[in-house]
C-alpha cells in the first residue's frame, strides 16, 4: 500500500472510530417498563393491612427505586389485569401506569403524561389481599422520558424537561421524537419506554438508545 493511501485510510479509520465514540458517549442504556403501580401510605394500608411493609425484591436502574414482592389486580369497566408489581419506595400519591394496549383490556384512555401529572386522568378499582380501592383518578400511559445525573446532560448538551429526538438501531429501529430530559442528582443514565413502544421497536432491556443533540 502506498504510503498516501495508507494515510488516507488511517485517517478515515481515525474519523469513524472518533464518531462512534461520539456517539456513545450521547447514548444511554433503555429500561423497558412494564404495567406497575406506586402506592401512596394510605392505599398500602388498605391494600396490603395496616402499616405494612413493602417487601423488597429486586433493584430497578435508578438509584433506590425497586420491585416488591407485592402485587395487585386492576379492574376496569370492560376487564381486568391480574399480577401489577408494586414498585417502591411509597410514594406520596399512588399512580399507576399501563400500556395503551392495556388501557383497551381494562376499558380505559390512559393518557400520555409525565409521571406525576395526573389531573384529570381515569381511575380504576385497585385490589389487594386485604382491600379494594375505588380511584377517580391516576391511570396514565408514561410519556417516554430520559433519566439523566446533571454531569450527564452536561456532557450530552441537555437541560431538564427538554424535549429530544432519540435514535434507536436495529432492524425495526428508527427515531422517536418526544422524549423528554429529566435531570436530577438521584437519577442515574436511563431511557425509559413501555412495553408497546419497545416491542414496535423490537427492543429489550440494555439496548442503547442515542440521544439526537440539534
Amino acid at each position: 500500500m502506498e504510503k498516501q493511501t495508507y494515510e488516507m485510510f488511517v485517517a478515515l479509520v481515525t474519523r469513524l472510530v472518533i464518531e462512534e465514540l461520539e456517539k456513545f458517549q450521547r447514548s444511554v442504556p433503555i429500561g423497558v417498563s412494564n404495567r406497575h403501580i406506586h402506592l401512596d401510605r394510605a392505599d398500602m394500608d388498605i391494600l396490603f393491612g395496616q402499616d405494612s411493609e413493602l417487601t423488597f425484591k429486586k433493584e430497578l436502574g435508578q438509584p433506590g427505586q425497586y420491585a416488591c414482592e407485592e402485587t395487585v389486580t386492576l379492574h376496569g369497566p370492560k376487564g381486568e389485569l391480574s399480577r401489577v408489581r408494586v414498585l417502591g419506595p411509597l410514594r406520596s400519591e399512588s399512580q399507576v401506569e399501563v400500556s395503551v394496549t392495556d388501557g383497551f383490556a381494562l376499558g380505559v384512555r390512559p393518557p400520555i403524561r409525565e409521571s406525576g401529572k395526573i389531573a384529570g386522568t381515569p381511575g380504576v378499582t385497585i385490589v389487594g389481599p386485604k382491600g379494594t380501592i375505588e380511584k377517580e383518578t391516576g391511570t396514565i400511559a408514561a410519556l417516554r422520558h430520559i433519566h439523566l445525573h446533571p454531569d450527564d446532560a452536561q456532557r450530552i448538551g441537555v437541560k431538564d424537561k427538554q424535549m429530544v429526538k432519540v435514535e434507536i438501531p436495529g432492524l425495526r429501529g428508527g427515531i422517536l421524537h418526544n422524549v423528554l430530559i429529566r435531570v436530577s442528582e438521584q437519577f442515574a443514565p436511563e431511557m425509559h419506554i413501555d412495553v408497546d413502544e419497545a416491542n414496535a421497536m423490537g427492543v429489550k432491556n440494555g439496548d442503547r438508545a442515542y440521544i439526537i443533540v440539534d
